[in-house]
């Protein structure tokens, strides 16, 4: 459950005891210290242990284990607790996977609880330790940390779908003749898995926003530049995701269009294929009919002349489509 616990001072890791109620009853009387717990799904009794060390609110908690949460920030008496969504791409199918990540803040101690894929902490820590003057911002620190590796994670996400959409666009605009079935669906389901980033993406600005302003407890006001680079970040973000989902959006509408254009040209090829046949099938039709007068029935020319205006006019008719563009 508890994939690592440190305590921290002055922006370095230092040895603490291995019981952490204790760890975190010794960062509080140093002052300038705080206890940071990274556990990875844990299940109601594994986290009982940590909810009844650092007092949290039951709320929160439930919130932590049961998951499938928005990203949100929410203020308690005695902590934060932040929701994020970092998301993972799958080139190979495809796929957009989001998982959770909650962040309790407090006085002197940092919890993270990791959900699914994606957002790697120990790569968090270990640059957070190699920069010092960043980690003497206490608990905020952390909580800026996770949320920049997060919110990088999703630009790069945003680049790899861009250039897999263009990939998509390219057999959209083919000049060959495409199966338009299975273009459809490869942006409809591009579609969704934009929408599964955007979902994750969209809900987590107001939550940067308070961070980056006034008003927040446990976050000092040195902290706060750093919010507000987050912030920055993830406009970008979600620029990216917005473009993504115009681009497809046009991409859908070309389709279409493509595909009725296609329609239209299969319709007036059959439309003068059969023009194209009446016209014989016409003049057959009259001369079988059972009459005894009928023009040139008696003629040993007749046969060849009417045989000939058949082919004629099936030829001019067919001049005239060529012309029109219609064959």
């Amino acid at each position: 459950m508890i994939v690592d616990c440190a305590v921290y001072r002055g922006g370095a890791r230092v040895a603490g005891p291995a019981d952490f109620p204790e760890a975190l009853a010794q960062a509080r009387a140093a002052g300038d210290a705080f206890l940071w717990i990274g556990v990875h799904e844990p299940t109601e009794a594994e986290f009982e242990r940590v909810r009844s060390g650092f007092g949290l609110h039951p709320l929160a908690v439930e919130d932590a284990l049961t998951a499938h949460q928005r990203p949100k920030l929410e203020v308690y008496d005695d902590s934060l607790f932040a929701v994020l969504r970092p998301v993972v791409y799958d080139e190979a199918s495809g796929t957009v996977t989001a998982g959770e990540l909650m962040v309790f803040v407090g006085d002197a101690f940092v919890v993270t609880v990791r959900h699914g894929p994606g957002a790697p902490l120990a790569a968090v820590r270990r640059r957070l330790e190699e920069e010092p003057e960043v980690l003497r911002h206490g608990p905020a620190a952390v909580l800026y940390a996770v949320g920049d590796a997060v919110v990088d994670h999703y630009i790069e996400v945003a680049g790899e779908l861009q250039a897999d959409l263009e990939e998509l666009e390219a057999d959209v605009f083919a000049p060959r003749e495409a199966d338009t079935k299975s273009t459809a669906a490869r942006i409809y389901g591009f579609k969704r898995q934009v929408l599964e980033f955007r979902r994750a993406t969209n809900p987590l600005t107001l939550p940067m926003a308070r961070l980056a302003g006034t008003g927040v407890p446990f976050v000092p006001e040195g902290s706060r530049p750093f919010f507000r680079d987050v912030a920055d970040h993830l406009a970008k973000a979600n620029e990216y995701v917005e473009g993504l989902d115009r681009l497809l959006s046009d991409a859908l509408s070309a389709h279409l269009a493509q595909m009725g254009v296609r329609q239209n040209d299969d319709m007036r090829k059959i439309s003068a294929w059969a023009a194209m046949a009446a016209v014989p099938t016409m003049v057959a039709g009259v001369y079988g009919m059972n009459f005894d007068h009928m023009p040139g029935k008696q003629w040993v020319w007749g046969y060849p002349v009417v045989v000939a205006v058949m082919a004629g006019a099936v030829s001019g008719l067919y001049r005239l489509f060529r012309r029109r563009g219609w064959l």
